[in-house]
Parts: C-alpha cells; sequence; structure tokens
C-alpha cells in the first residue's frame, strides 16, 4: 500500500470488492439455505451488508466429497508446487489488503493498526509455511540400511517419512478474523502438509471470510490445483459443525473458541466409526507470577504495563494476563495501586458482538460476587463496550472457587494474595493447564524462580520472563498450546513452524524396490535434505 489507509479510502476499495454474500465450495459461489446472519459493526451498533446464509448438510456434503475428490492430486504436489501455492495466496490477500482491512475492522471494532498488523501476520504465517516446505525437515526422513549379515536375524532396509493425514476442518475464531480465521494459522499448516482444507468461517465477520476465501479460490486455480482443495461454509457449530466433523472425509480439525464448542467437536470426532485428532484451543487464564525482588524494585511499573496487556483489544486475546500470583508485601501494594490508577483512565472499548460483551458483563458480574473489587475502567458507552475489572482475593478463596478460577473473555483479571511462597506454588499447582505461564523476576528472585519453573513447564505451552503473554510471535520456536483445558492436545502448537506436525502421520517403507521409493527417502537424496541415515544426521 503506497498511500496511508483512511477510511474514506478503504470504503471506497470495499466497494470495488463488491461482496456476495455466498459460500465458496471448491471454487464456485454458492448461497446458503438456513439462517441469515450478517456482520456487525460494534463500533457503530449496526449490521451489515449483504446478507449471508448458513449452509446444511448438503452443502457439507459437496464441500467433504471435492476435497477427498482434491486429496490424492494435492498430496502428490511438491514441496515447491505447494510453497508457491501458500505464496500465491499470500499476494492475493495483499493485493485486497484496503478492501480486507476496512471490512475487518467494521466487522470487529478492532482498531486499524491492530488488523493492519493481522493482515501482515496472516501472509507472514503463510510464507513461513512456504520455507518450512523448502528447507523440507518436516518430511521426517529416517533410513535405516540393511544389515542382511547380521545375527542372529538380517535386518531388512527401512525407510520413514510423514504424509498428510487427508481433509482437513478449520474453525474460524472470533478474535482473530483473519489469522486464526479463512486463512490463518490452521489452514496454512494444514495446505503445507498436503491435505486439503474445509474451513467453517465464523458469523462474526463473514465479509471478512468471503474475501478470504476469494483470495485463496483464485490462488488455487492460478496454481493449478484441484478445485477441491478448498471451501468455505458458513453455519452454526451444532448443526453444520458437527455435521462437518463427523464427515467421514475429515480427518483432522482445527478450532480455536470456547470452552464448550471445543469439548462438542472433540467428543463428536471421539465418537465417530473412525476417531480423528481434533486441535482445539479453549480455555486458558495465563498466569502471571510476581516475585518480591521484581515487586520491590519496580512494583509500579510492573502495575501500568499489566494494564496496558489486560486492556489491548478489549482483553480479546487468548493470552489475555486473567490471574496475577504475588506474595502480599509493600511492593504488590504499589502494583496495584498504579494498576488501579492506569485502569481507571483506560476507556471503553468495543467488543467483537454482542453476545460476547454480555458473555463479559456476565463474567464480571459473577467476580463482582466472589473477590474484592480494585478497580474499574472508564464507563461503557455502548452495548458491546467492555468496562476493564480488575479483582482481588488470597489463595485459599481462589484454590476452593470455580468462579474464579474461570476465564472471563476480555480485560478483566484477578490477583491473588498469598501469605508466602509455599502458598504462591500452591496456587501455581492449583491451576488447570494453560497456554502461558509468566515470571517477573529480578536478580535475588533467581532461587525462587527456578523452583518455580518446572511447575510452569506443567502447567503451559510457553513460558515468558520479564514480558507480557499477550502478543504470540510467529517463528519456528513458538509453541501456542498447552495441557487441558488450553488445548485438547498438548503435545502440538497452533503456532509456529511446528504446526504442520499435526496434519501429518509417519510412515515406513521396508524393502520398497528402490523405483517406487518416494524422494524423500530415494537413494541419491533427490531433495538434498538433511536425512537421518542409521541414526546420524546427515545431507548426504
Amino acid at each position: 500500500m503506497d498511500a496511508p489507509l483512511t477510511v474514506d479510502s478503504m470504503t471506497a476499495t470495499l466497494a470495488a470488492n463488491t461482496l456476495t454474500g455466498q459460500m465458496i465450495i471448491a471454487g464456485t459461489p454458492v448461497s446458503g439455505t438456513g439462517e441469515q446472519v450478517r456482520g456487525f459493526d460494534p463500533s457503530a451498533g449496526k449490521s451489515l451488508e449483504p446478507v449471508y446464509q448458513h449452509g446444511d448438510a448438503s452443502h457439507v456434503e459437496t464441500a467433504c466429497a471435492a476435497a477427498a475428490d482434491a486429496f490424492a492430486a494435492y498430496r502428490a504436489t511438491t514441496s515447491e508446487q505447494r510453497a508457491t501455492f501458500l505464496e500465491a495466496i499470500a499476494t492475493n490477500i495483499e493485493a485486497i489488503s484496503e478492501a480486507l482491512i476496512a471490512r475487518a475492522v467494521a466487522e470487529s471494532g478492532l482498531p486499524l493498526p491492530r488488523i493492519t498488523g493481522e493482515v501482515g501476520r496472516t501472509t507472514g504465517q503463510l510464507r513461513l509455511f512456504a520455507g518450512v516446505l523448502r528447507e523440507g525437515s518436516w518430511n521426517g526422513a529416517r533410513i535405516d540400511t540393511a544389515l542382511p549379515d547380521r545375527t542372529p536375524l538380517p535386518r531388512p532396509d527401512i525407510r520413514q517419512r510423514f504424509i498428510p493425514l487427508g481433509p482437513v476442518a478449520v474453525f474460524g475464531a472470533s478474535n482473530f478474523p483473519l489469522a486464526f480465521s479463512v486463512a490463518g494459522g490452521d489452514t496454512a499448516s494444514a495446505l503445507a502438509a498436503g491435505c486439503p482444507v474445509v474451513v467453517k468461517g465464523h458469523d462474526a465477520h463473514p465479509g471478512t471470510s468471503e474475501l478470504v476465501a476469494r483470495a485463496i479460490s483464485d490462488a488455487v486455480r492460478q496454481s493449478g490445483l484441484p478445485a477441491g482443495t478448498f471451501s468455505l461454509l458458513f453455519g452454526s457449530g451444532p448443526d453444520l459443525g458437527i455435521t462437518l466433523v463427523t464427515d467421514p472425509r475429515i480427518k483432522a480439525v482445527g478450532f480455536t473458541g470456547s470452552r464448550s464448542g471445543g469439548l462438542a467437536l472433540v467428543a463428536a470426532a471421539a465418537a465417530r466409526p473412525e476417531p480423528i485428532p481434533v486441535y482445539a484451543e479453549m480455555s486458558s487464564i495465563n498466569p502471571v507470577f510476581l516475585l518480591d525482588g521484581a515487586l520491590a524494585t519496580r512494583g509500579d511499573d510492573l502495575g501500568r504495563a499489566f494494564v496496558g496487556s489486560l486492556t489491548m483489544g478489549s482483553g480479546q486475546f487468548c493470552t489475555n494476563p486473567g490471574l496475577v500470583i504475588a506474595v502480599d508485601s509493600p511492593g504488590l501494594d504499589a502494583f496495584i495501586v498504579a494498576a488501579r490508577e492506569a485502569l481507571s483512565a483506560a476507556p471503553a472499548t468495543p467488543m467483537l458482538t454482542p453476545n460476547i460483551a454480555r458473555s463479559y458483563a456476565s463474567g464480571v458480574d459473577a467476580l463482582t460476587g466472589s473477590a474484592d473489587l480494585v478497580g474499574r475502567g472508564e464507563g461503557p458507552t455502548g452495548e458491546t463496550s467492555c468496562r476493564a475489572a480488575l479483582f482481588a482475593t488470597d489463595a485459599p478463596s481462589f484454590l476452593n472457587s470455580e468462579v474464579l478460577q474461570a476465564e472471563v473473555f476480555g480485560s478483566s483479571s484477578l490477583i491473588v494474595r498469598c501469605t508466602d511462597s509455599d502458598e504462591m506454588h500452591a496456587v501455581a499447582e492449583g491451576i488447570e493447564g494453560q497456554l502461558t505461564a509468566t515470571v517477573h523476576a529480578d536478580d535475588s528472585d533467581v532461587d525462587e524462580a527456578g523452583r518455580l519453573l518446572p511447575l510452569l513447564e506443567l502447567k503451559a505451552g510457553r513460558i515468558l520472563f520479564d514480558g507480557w503473554p499477550t502478543g504470540v510471535e510467529v517463528c519456528h520456536a513458538m509453541v501456542h498450546g498447552g495441557p487441558f483445558p488450553a488445548t485438547s492436545d498438548s503435545r502440538s502448537t497452533s503456532v509456529g513452524a511446528r504446526a504442520i506436525e499435526r496434519f501429518l502421520r509417519p510412515v515406513a517403507y521396508q524393502s520398497v524396490p528402490k523405483s517406487l521409493l518416494p524422494s524423500a527417502i530415494a537413494d541419491g537424496n533427490p531433495e538434498n535434505l538433511w536425512r537421518r541415515i542409521d541414526g546420524q544426521l546427515t545431507q548426504d
């Protein structure tokens, strides 16, 4: 984009990319037949055109049949072909970025810089996986050469590589209309693995979903791939969503959303005649541990920084710091005073949908009846407004209350005052699985941090020191996952290069004729991969 974006320029660009209100099934625009839904502008408090309609079982059937038909040809593509395809999607998204940003801002109420950054994150993820494909270690190539003279029994030639699972169902998230939605991390990693994708778009941003789906479908055509490589559907989770997950042609599921929604999909997938994996990111309150030395030297600074993380994006991040744990001290008092002052100046900001805003208000009401109110942000200005809230309680009360341990999606957090470090450890042991755990420590806290770290390894997928959990870097080392209920499968990540592994499985090739071996494990290493041969990693 050469010129700065403005509301007027975005609106004009969006008009040139007229939305149709249709799903896209195997490259074909299709109108739904079910419940009508519209995008909703939470900042303006009004519905947006056009009208979309939910699909039904026949649309799921068509999309899944097309994905199954596409699978053989798509999984046979080379790493380079898939890498080029992912880059084409990124380029197509960038080509419509002004229209896309305009619609996403309108449908989410999220600020322009946030959505602009999310476009970059979405295209960056796609290009990351293009790089993963070209680098090649995702193949997991291993060769144990034959030992015909070994006694008492000879060893046959055995080789291993990863292959794609099959068509994948992806559920778009409400809080990231781009980076965790139609072309988000689940879709990018599944396509990189060689799996066709059927996306159920989120009702909160149907226009954004349609624009991105068109960009992907155009890339499918440009790349000469089967049309069934990608489809977009709209529909309710209990109806179309369950129908999609239970279709026998779907072999894995990616989901980001509520615990109830994720567990419903997990149960449906497990009850199939052929159970399949569901990678569901669900519930996390992301505890922050403030150690004594850090509080003593910079408690007030930590309080202000905490509020900045808490209120970012109306707290609608899966990594929002919803819990603060510390030993009672003057430093903790300074933290609370600074946090209260910063919070009182925090404006009420729009949440994604009226339903999400109502759920947030209900969660805050529940905390109000169970904990001490520390402070509130500025008053609400509309039905979707999020008024930030901070509460405090003691450790025994926290450990004995389901209400206090429940996630409140939005800018709400709870401080747990502990009498000593043993009680702080008891709280850490008592919390559920989390996406993140954060520790703020000074040099004087090293011993205490060392005691805490092994415990946090068992509780979270990402451990941060002296930072804040909001903001997930898309890179090779990132883990965005964690023990239940943060995710339904703690062995994987939904962000970063290793996300591709969710949609692959290993196959061993024993004494297969050399002329039939896949190139990743063929003699001569035609793809120039790093491979483990007889236990040694080599590029020979």
